[in-house]
Parts: C-alpha cells; sequence; structure tokens
C-alpha cells in the first residue's frame, strides 16, 4: 500500500466515523425531544412522516423499504402505533397476504405536531454539515 493510499483510506475513515457520529447524535437528539415533547421514537415519526407524504396506503413492505428497518420490526412498531390510534391496518382484497398502513386522523395531528420540532433537531444537528447548494 502506498503512502497515498494510506492517506486517502484515513480519510475516507475519518469521513465515515464523522458521518456515523453525526447520525448517532441526531437520532439521540431526535429520540430524547421527540419522545420528551409528543411520544413519539424517531422510527415512529418516520413512519408517520411517509405515511403523511404518501399519496394513498401504503404496504407494510414499500413501508419497511422506505424507513430502512426489517419488516418484523416495522410490524412491531405499526402495531404500537395502531394501539396508540396513530395508524389503521388493513387487509389487501387483492392478496390477503398484504396489509396496507394508513395514517389515522390522530396520526395525522401528532404528526403535524411533532414536524417542526423534527426539523428544529435537523437543523440543528447538522448545522455546518450540508453540502454545497443544500
Amino acid at each position: 500500500m502506498s503512502v497515498q493510499d494510506s492517506a486517502e483510506t484515513a480519510v475516507l475513515v475519518s469521513e465515515w466515523r464523522d458521518l456515523l457520529a453525526r447520525h448517532a447524535a441526531t437520532a439521540c437528539a431526535l429520540d430524547r425531544e421527540l419522545s420528551e415533547r409528543f411520544g413519539l421514537c424517531m422510527s415512529d415519526f418516520e413512519v408517520l412522516e411517509r405515511l403523511a407524504e404518501a399519496a394513498e396506503a401504503l404496504r407494510v413492505q414499500e413501508l419497511a423499504e422506505k424507513v430502512h428497518l426489517s419488516q418484523s420490526a416495522l410490524s412491531r412498531l405499526i402495531g404500537r402505533l395502531e394501539k396508540a390510534g396513530l395508524v389503521q391496518r388493513a387487509m389487501c382484497e387483492a392478496d390477503r397476504r398484504g396489509i396496507y398502513v394508513t395514517l389515522s386522523a390522530a396520526g395525522d395531528e401528532r404528526y403535524q405536531a411533532a414536524r417542526p420540532l423534527h426539523r428544529e433537531v435537523l437543523a440543528r444537528s447538522l448545522a455546518g454539515h450540508r453540502p454545497a447548494g443544500g
């Protein structure tokens, strides 16, 4: 390995570690502040937001891909959100194995209330780390 390769590798590793640290700090801040004020964790908020942005109900599999959770982890999360009255599940009429998820009125209300705090935490946590033009 040349000195240049070693220097480039060190930069890559440093950038990777910085990315991980920023992600962890942002995730912890989101979890803490969303939980304290709205009873939501970061993943709860992400699911509510994806459902709020969707033009129609989303299949659990499609939602799992969007929020980067396994289907089993997402199913547990959806179960908690459904129990809290924030989402609704329905069976797919065409494919009885499929399950659709929609945002309830209470879920939309909680999402809309939590959204400004979410954006505030992102702005605070990611300040100075945005790419040029972003």
